[in-house]
C-alpha cells in the first residue's frame, strides 16, 4: 500500500500545477483609473498619483485642498471633492453591477446608462441609498445629512433607518419609501428633524452651482486633457441657464397674472 501512495502524491501534484490559475477576487478587480488630481489625495491611505489603477474595494480620500476624478471601466466618471472618502466596493463593468460608498464629503457621478438586466449603480451615504439607471448627480453627506442633486436624467433616493425627507422637489414613489429625483431637483435626507420641519423646495440656483464647483478639477490640473473637464464646464453652464429660464418663466407668468387680474393678486409658484 505505501508503494502506491508515493505515485498518487506525485500525481496530484502534477494535476494540481496544470490547473490554470484561479481568478483574483476582492480588491483585485479592476474598477478603473484615476484620470485627474489636484492634491492632497490618497488611495488607500497612501498619496495617490494620475493614471493610477484602481480595484475593487480601494478607498479614494481628499483632503482639504485634493480633487480627484476617477474614469470607471463601464465610461462613468466620478469626481470627488475636497475633504471626502468614497470606497469603490464593487464595479463589473460586464454585469454592469456598481457599488460605492461615502461616509463624508461630496462626490459628482456621471453614470454611462444601465442596459443589461440586474444592472445598477448604487451610492449609499450613512443614511440614505441612491440609485441611478444613467445620469449625471452629486451626493453631499455631512453632519448627519445627505444632499442628492440631480442635473440630468433621473435618480431614486432611498433614506436608511428613521432617517426622512426635507427640502424635497422629488416625487415620492407610491408604496415605498423611495424619492425620484428628476433633472432640476434635489432632496436632503437627515436622522435630525429641523425645527421648523420637513419643507419642500426647489433646488437654489447657488446651491446647485456650489455642488457643480466644489467638484469640478480645472484645466491642467493631474492628466486630464481637458475633455473631461470642458464636459464638466459644459453641464454648468447649461444647467444654470435652465433653471434661470424656468425661474423666470415662473415669475413672468405670476406677474401678469397679478396684473391682468383687476388688482387682485395672484400668487404663482415658480417652480412647480
Amino acid at each position: 500500500m505505501t508503494n502506491l501512495k508515493r505515485p498518487i502524491v506525485v500525481l496530484l501534484c502534477s494535476l494540481l500545477v496544470c490547473l490554470p490559475a484561479m481568478p483574483q477576487t476582492g480588491g483585485t478587480q479592476p474598477a478603473g483609473q484615476i484620470t485627474a488630481m489636484i492634491p492632497a489625495a490618497t488611495l488607500n491611505s497612501k498619496a495617490a498619483k494620475a493614471k493610477e489603477d484602481l480595484n475593487w474595494n480601494d478607498l479614494l480620500q481628499t483632503e482639504h485642498t485634493g480633487r480627484l476624478r476617477a474614469g470607471l471601466k463601464d465610461g462613468s466618471i466620478l469626481s470627488v471633492g475636497s475633504d471626502s472618502e468614497l470606497r469603490i466596493v464593487q464595479h463589473d463593468s460586464a454585469a454592469q453591477q456598481t457599488s460605492l460608498e461615502m461616509d463624508f464629503g461630496k462626490v459628482r457621478s456621471q453614470v454611462v446608462k444601465i442596459t443589461r438586466p440586474g444592472g445598477k449603480f448604487e451610492m449609499k451615504t450613512p443614511n440614505a441609498v441612491i440609485g441611478v439607471i444613467g445620469t449625471d448627480f452629486y451626493v453631499g453627506y455631512a453632519a448627519n445629512k445627505t444632499t442628492v442633486i440631480c442635473y440630468q436624467g433621473q435618480v431614486t433616493v432611498s433614506p436608511l433607518g428613521n432617517a426622512k425627507a426635507m427640502n424635497n422637489s422629488g416625487q415620492a414613489n407610491a408604496g415605498t419609501n423611495s424619492i425620484a429625483v428628476s433633472a432640476g431637483q434635489m432632496v436632503e435626507i437627515t436622522s435630525e428633524i429641523p425645527p421648523s420641519g420637513f419643507q419642500s423646495s426647489s433646488t437654489p440656483p447657488d446651491v446647485l452651482q456650489a455642488s457643480l464647483s466644489s467638484t469640478d478639477i480645472p484645466v491642467g490640473a493631474g492628466s486630464d486633457n481637458g475633455t473631461t473637464v470642458a464636459r464638466h464646464g459644459h453641464t454648468l453652464r447649461w444647467v444654470l441657464v435652465g433653471t434661470a429660464v424656468a425661474v423666470g418663466l415662473g415669475l413672468g407668468i405670476g406677474l401678469s397674472q397679478s396684473g391682468g387680474g383687476g388688482g387682485k393678486r395672484v400668487t404663482t409658484n415658480p417652480n412647480p
